[in-house]
């Protein structure tokens, strides 16, 4: 097939439809397979309508508890869910009201899982259309087909898409946001003029950018810049000048009833994570690889991760020689690109969004300290602009070479993708399966987990764990076989000790007790022994002695150390 000879309409709206359901497909399979991780457990925490306060904590709990903890609360208006989200995290309301809403529509059971990651990949659906309209308008239709296939099979687009997160629905505001900035650019070029209803579309939709997720504010800065910088070459009237200056004034104005909190969020520790422990010069070159690696899982992802060295040797290869002649093509491409005259504003306008992007990225890295690349999931930011500018340097090749190479890449985007629905590749934070599956390796005894914490974010991981662990265990027995508590830890592990010891637990010794501390714990930093509360019998206490097992210390993340509890004789209870 010649993508440049598409004219037909019909074979044209054929293909794609055809890119849509084949997005569409990807995004859908095997949906809810994967485990819901930390962010994923507080998107379903505020979209049920329930908060941190509704978590059990101090005490344990069966796991069949959990079920009333994510079974939707309706009733609750879009103003109080944006309260519950300003006070117990760090984000924009808008996303978590209308999943609320979404999920309030459906009040699914036992599906949830699945209703809860399916408005992400819908919206992500929503970007590929998107990127078609973008590059329809930017360059030409079949650059609009291409445009859209590429972010049909991404890897990291489909990833997005299966997260139950807030990236898809920013992604394609941004997405529409750079449509809106190439027609004000296409109608100065061709009319000499604005339209008022393209840049107040363009403020509305960057309005509920700003109103998602607050990395769109480095998306609004990208295309005011971008936009500037290329008008400022131009011989521009002042009332267009004008225009544009309202446009931004509107978006600035709309924002206000939030900037105090968007304030309050920033000085906030949630986001301490992301600065280097002990920033040295290997740290400031982090940044560069990273952002490279996160360029290569846009277009290619092969299963490296967790993978024994023969097979992830050779694949990392394979991705680093696609990468090469990927970069090839596209320097032949972007050469063919910068000689058409029709194209070249839009390209660089474009190129200018996406370098500005990237440019907030370091700026954020080397004068906050706050690495930014180290999470390759924000770069949906300025993802938009390298898909669109993909797909215009391979439709820019020679049309003998664009069919191969448009071939190959799609080939293995849609390789890559198969691997993401399947968790091969962008395997979840914490692995909560590879733990919870770790903490019922000993099914022939009871099982009590305790779970340290000291923020919110811990008790989600925790919440993790326990969702996982739940689906290990059937119904009937699962009170009977696992209790869950979630204990303080702000003040020391003397605390944990003494609330083990007094806490009412009523599974029987013998069991197994799992024990997660503090990262940078190792098996020595447990205590050799721990006293757990259990039914008392008529020969038995009612404590448990619990030995550590020097073989039952696992990490993924945090630490987490089994003991063995067993009973004690009346007769032979020692003096704590």
């Amino acid at each position: 097939m010649d993508w440049k000879s598409l004219k037909s309409p019909s074979l044209h709206g054929f293909i794609l439809g055809g890119i849509l359901l084949l997005g569409l497909g990807l995004r859908l399979w095997q949906l809810d397979a994967k485990p819901l991780w930390l962010d994923e457990v507080l998107t379903a925490l505020f979209t049920t309508g329930h908060s941190y306060r509704d978590v059990p904590l101090e005490r344990f709990f069966s796991l069949s508890e959990l079920d009333a903890l994510f079974t939707v609360r309706s009733g609750l208006s879009c103003p109080e869910i944006a309260q519950r989200v300003a006070i117990e995290s760090v984000h924009p309301p808008i996303f978590f009201c209308l999943l609320y809403a979404w999920m309030s529509s459906l009040q699914p059971a036992e599906h949830w899982v699945w209703a809860l990651r399916f408005l992400p990949a819908l919206f992500g659906v929503g970007t590929i259309a998107a990127l078609y309209w973008l590059n329809r308008i930017a360059f030409s239709p079949a650059a609009g087909l291409l445009a859209a296939a590429l972010m049909a099979v991404s890897p990291f687009a489909v990833y997005l898409s299966q997260e139950a997160r807030h990236y898809t629905l920013p992604m394609l505001w941004i997405s529409l946001g750079l449509v809106g900035l190439v027609q004000m650019q296409q109608d100065l070029i061709r009319r000499g003029r604005l339209r008022p209803l393209v840049w107040v579309g363009w403020s509305l939709v960057n309005l509920l950018g700003l109103y998602t997720h607050y990395f769109c504010i480095l998306a609004l800065i990208a295309q005011v810049a971008a936009l500037l910088g290329w008008m400022l070459g131009q011989s521009i009237r002042r009332r267009h000048w004008a225009a544009l200056g309202l446009a931004v004034a509107a978006v600035g104005i709309g924002y206000l009833p939030w900037v105090p909190t968007v304030l309050s969020h920033f000085s906030r520790p949630e986001t301490d994570w992301l600065i280097p422990y002990k920033p040295d010069w290997l740290d400031r070159l982090e940044p560069l690889y990273q952002t490279l690696v996160g360029w290569t899982l846009m277009v290619i992802a092969l299963p490296v991760e967790d993978q024994p060295k023969r097979i992830a040797l050779p694949l990392a290869l394979l991705m680093l020689g696609f990468m090469l002649w990927l970069t090839w093509q596209i320097r032949k491409g972007s050469h063919a690109l910068w000689c058409d005259r029709s194209s070249r504003p839009a390209a660089l306008l474009l190129l200018g969004f996406t370098g500005c992007v990237l440019l907030q990225f370091f700026a954020i890295v080397y004068l906050l300290d706050k690495d930014l690349t180290v999470v390759p999931r924000y770069n949906f930011v300025y993802y938009p602009g390298v898909c669109a500018l993909l797909a215009a340097c391979l439709m820019a090749l020679p049309a003998s070479r664009t069919r191969l190479s448009v071939l190959v890449v799609l080939l293995a985007g849609l390789i890559s993708s198969i691997g993401v629905v399947n968790g091969l590749t962008f395997q979840k934070s914490y692995r909560p399966n590879q733990v919870a599956q770790n903490l019922a390796s000993n099914p022939t005894r009871p099982l009590a987990v305790v779970m340290t914490y000291t923020s919110p974010q811990e008790v989600a991981l925790g919440l993790s764990f326990a969702l996982e662990l739940r689906s290990l265990y059937p119904a009937a027995s699962l009170d009977s076989q696992v209790q869950f508590a979630f204990l303080d830890r702000s003040s020391g592990y003397d605390d944990v000790r003494r609330s083990l010891v007094h806490l009412p637990q009523p599974l029987p010794a013998p069991l197994n007790l799992w024990v997660f501390g503090s990262p940078g714990m190792r098996t020595k930093n447990f205590p050799q022994e721990l006293r757990l509360s259990v039914p008392p019998t008529a020969t038995t206490r009612n404590r448990a002695r619990c030995a550590i097992d020097p073989e039952g210390f696992h990490r993924l993340g945090f630490p987490y150390q089994r003991f063995r509890c067993d009973p004690i004789e009346r007769s032979n209870e020692r003096p704590n």
